[in-house]
């Protein structure tokens, strides 16, 4: 039982680090595709480094699942309802990470075509590379802010109510929900840009809430008597 537990906390830990250096490196390996002004003509040239990015991102979209299900069967434990609730969001997540990936990659193939059809038609590729820039953008909003505030402030108020963390860490994380889910809302409504300096300052708590998770993880785990008191409780 301690061992599984100690296991799970470590791999949450792990998980959420992950998860936090690989969107950063696939975001910045996107950027001649998504925010080249010559994208269309340059983008393919860049291939390689686009589709490394790709990578990355699946490589987030792991680290959201497994955080979802190792945390689910400790979670449950105080607030099933809550757990599965995170688990299903969590999925949603991940899958609007997904869409995203594809997007960038759809992308990428209609630079190489509008290379290699010699601009016939520029202005239809253009009204495509539009179109695909935006379910980017959206796919973003979606997971990263709005899905993410919503799993957040989840997780975070059973580690708040149940003690599982230290009560630091689960403050810090509903926090930085609410402030990731303000941002969600404003970003929606046009007042201002997820990718500006006022998006990274709305969305730098709920970062610094998951790196401190992940570290508290690490290096102490979750609380072993909180959790065998709320089994105890399960068992009543």
């Amino acid at each position: 039982m301690n061992f599984s537990l100690k296991m799970s906390s470590k791999i949450v830990g792990v998980l959420f680090i992950v998860a936090a250096v690989a969107s950063v490196i696939g975001l910045l390996l996107y950027d001649p595709i998504l925010n080249g002004a010559d994208y269309l003509i340059r983008g393919s040239e860049h291939a390689n480094k686009v589709k490394l990015g790709a990578i990355f991102e699946l490589i987030t979209v792991v680290t959201v699942i497994g955080t979802a299900t190792t945390m689910f069967p400790i979670l449950r434990k105080y607030n099933e309802t809550i757990a599965l609730w995170h688990l299903c969001f969590r999925f949603l997540e991940a899958i609007a990470i997904t869409v995203g990936i594809i997007s960038v990659l759809s992308l990428l193939t209609l630079s190489q075509e509008f290379g290699s059809a010699g601009a016939l038609d520029p202005a239809s590729f253009q009204a495509s590379g539009t179109l695909l820039k935006a379910v980017h953008d959206w796919t973003a909003w979606l997971g990263p802010s709005f899905l993410l505030g919503i799993n957040t402030m989840m997780y975070s108020y059973i580690f708040y109510k149940s003690k599982l963390v230290h009560r630091f860490i689960p403050i810090l994380g509903m926090t930085g929900a609410t402030l990731i889910f303000l941002q969600a809302l404003l970003v929606m409504f046009g007042v201002i840009e997820q990718f500006s300096g006022w998006g990274a300052l709305t969305a730098l708590p709920v970062a610094a809430n998951e790196i401190t998770l992940a570290v508290y993880l690490l290096v102490k785990g979750f609380n072993k008597s909180a959790l065998a008191s709320l089994s105890a409780m399960g068992s009543l």
